[in-house]
């Protein structure tokens, strides 16, 4: 097969994507807990489908409301520890429906952070930086020096997955207390893969003058189509009261009732995913064709013909250009939960191969 063609498959990708008579192992994709392969949450998804059906086609606000998205949502803030949790439809509406929001005031300053995923860009015309993220916190006091004396809007993300960076949120601290700041944090690629969310590694570090509103889709670790907002309750319910929000369909209520009875599910994926992170790194690490956090399952590397010889070696990893066409190959080696121990000695083989 020509590694520059696309894969066009009829199943959902599990440990193994069979294509054109071939089965490749999978190492791709950003389902980190294996929550939409497993097999007992998909029987609950199903159990609670028979009561909510596959949509509720309402809007939030409407007269006649389910009980379930309050007591998913409750169940969201108290596993994030935040103190109040609001789904939408996905993580791009999450960041749209927030930037939306604050876009309001014409005098808002926005100032992206490295790299910053386009659900939190509030224009298309947005220019995010590309610099490294301590040259951007470096850089920080003075562009909030230069803004206008209107709000400010820092938007940034918690995990930079692309390129297998994490960032510290020790800079927050030194916030001016005197400007009108809210932090936006996309944790769309941390939440429930480093600890629960990025909520209170940040919230306790925070002056309290500075708002603070963390978005992330729903549908990567957690395995649940949707997105989610946490902030404080007046923030949320400001929020909710916007045209943006109301005219918006909600998440599937199926999905977000069988959240609220998957804890355990939950709990045995990260101890799964945390054992095979240990896997993936004595394997990968000694390489040294790889950049990890160590703990995260993605590895990030610049050798982008790796994915060609992985290819031939019937294992497919994750390489596109992204986030647009235009953009250079991003490649990448993702470890989920549904991975098994023989799967690291056969991707160590055809990385040994590769080294020859």
């Amino acid at each position: 097969m020509n590694p520059e063609t696309y894969l066009t498959i009829d199943q959902l990708p599990n440990r193994f994507v069979s294509f054109d008579g071939r089965e490749y192992l999978f190492f791709s994709g950003t389902s980190y807990l294996g929550m939409s392969q497993n097999p007992a949450f998909q029987a609950l998804v199903a159990r609670e489908m028979v009561r909510y059906g596959t949509a509720f086609g309402s809007s939030r606000n409407g007269n006649l409301r389910l009980q379930v998205y309050d007591d998913a949502e409750a169940a969201l803030a108290h596993w994030t520890a935040a103190p109040a949790a609001l789904t939408v439809s996905s993580g791009m509406m999450a960041g749209q429906v927030v930037m939306n929001y604050l876009g309001t005031n014409p005098n808002t300053t926005f100032v992206f952070g490295p790299h910053a995923h386009p659900a939190l860009w509030h224009h298309a015309a947005v220019t995010v930086p590309t610099i490294s993220f301590a040259d951007w916190v470096a850089q920080l006091p003075q562009q909030l020096t230069q803004a206008q004396h209107g709000p400010v809007v820092i938007a940034i993300n918690a995990v930079d997955a692309g390129r297998a960076e994490t960032y510290t949120f020790d800079w927050v601290t030194q916030l001016p207390e005197n400007r009108d700041i809210t932090l936006v944090i996309d944790d769309s690629h941390g939440i429930g893969v480093r600890n629960k969310s990025i909520w209170t590694e940040v919230a306790e570090r925070l002056p309290a003058s500075v708002r603070l509103i963390v978005t992330a889709s729903l549908a990567k670790a957690m395995g649940l189509p949707g997105g989610v907002l946490l902030s404080g309750v007046d923030t949320l319910a400001a929020i909710r009261k916007t045209s943006f929000f109301g005219g918006a369909s909600p998440m599937a209520p199926s999905v977000l009732a069988a959240f609220r009875g998957a804890k355990s599910l939950y709990t045995e994926a990260q101890q799964r995913l945390t054992h095979n992170i240990q896997l993936a790194e004595s394997v990968l690490g000694p390489t040294g064709l790889f950049r990890q956090v160590p703990g995260y399952p993605v590895f990030y590397t610049e050798h982008n013909e790796l994915y060609a010889h992985l290819l031939r070696h019937d294992i497919i990893i994750y390489s596109f250009a992204y986030p647009t066409p235009q953009d250079k190959p991003n490649t990448r080696l993702v470890v989920s939960a549904f991975h098994e121990p023989d799967d690291f000695v056969r991707l160590g083989l055809a990385l040994e191969a590769f080294a020859r």
